[in-house]
């Protein structure tokens, strides 16, 4: 079996590791079909609740795009995107644990999740500018989403990095902890989520991403037809019978 990705499950959380930390865990044609085939997988599984998506080693999340692969012909993307991952619809929460440096194709990746937590010495940046590229997988659209224009713009013309501090700042990230804390507090957030009504967290994601791209008043029909459709789900009924037994909901995603 391929070992450019690995994959752990641990109940609902399934631990997706980009897994050539020699590399930096930069982005070739074998990791990135390896990584769609995943989350293909977890896109499907109904025990999977939550992701988290994180880098092996401690130097790199992903140094991004692997450049001399590329260089002799290599292109790592398919019709999900760069690495199989960013142009997904991904319905189910992504925690990323930044571990190190995210740059480029790799820190395009990392925009894909909802919540990031990031280790002290990491950076991110989208440098691609500087070899004569553009962050054409997405960074470039989903960067003035999550910081200011200004910011976005500073990035991808300058090409310079941000530090985890300054991200955390701009409220790019939701948690800097040392290094050894990542992956336990990733874990931590996943599992929380997880214990949550798959279909109601999920629902709320699509919401939240919606109005993020067209607006409060273009988003209300999504909202109202996703309410409708939890407020009559199975799991609605559980939530408020187990509420009113004092006991812990056992939820089906249905």
């Amino acid at each position: 079996m391929s070992d450019e990705v690995l994959l752990e499950q641990h109940g609902h959380v399934s631990l997706v590791t980009l897994n050539r930390p020699d590399a930096r865990n930069a982005i070739n044609v074998a990791l990135m079909h390896r990584l769609s085939e995943i989350l293909d997988r977890c896109e499907n599984d109904e025990n999977c609740r939550v992701i988290v998506l994180t880098g092996s080693g401690d130097k790199a999340f992903s140094a991004g795009m692997d450049l001399k692969a590329f260089a002799q012909g290599e292109r790592p993307f398919n019709e999900h995107g760069f690495g199989g991952m960013t142009r997904r619809n991904f319905l189910k929460p992504l925690v990323g644990a930044a571990n190190g440096a995210a740059f480029a194709g790799g820190f395009e990746m990392l925009l894909m999740c909802d919540i990031i937590v990031a280790a002290e010495h990491a950076k991110f940046g989208i440098p691609e500018t500087q070899i004569g590229l553009f962050a054409g997988a997405g960074g470039l659209l989903r960067l003035p989403t999550r910081l200011s224009p200004a910011i976005a713009s500073e990035m991808a013309l300058t090409a310079e990095p941000i530090t985890a501090e300054r991200a955390f700042q701009l409220g790019l990230v939701n948690h800097v902890l040392p290094g050894e804390a990542v992956l336990p507090r990733a874990h931590a957030i996943a599992d929380r989520i997880a214990a949550n009504a798959p279909l109601a967290v999920r629902a709320s994601k699509r919401v939240l991403r919606e109005v993020i791209e067209r607006g409060v008043e273009a988003t209300w029909p999504l909202n109202d037809e996703l309410f409708a459709k939890v407020a009559d789900s199975a799991d609605a009924h559980e939530g408020a019978t187990a509420f009113a037994e004092k006991r812990a909901a056992h939820w089906t995603g249905h």
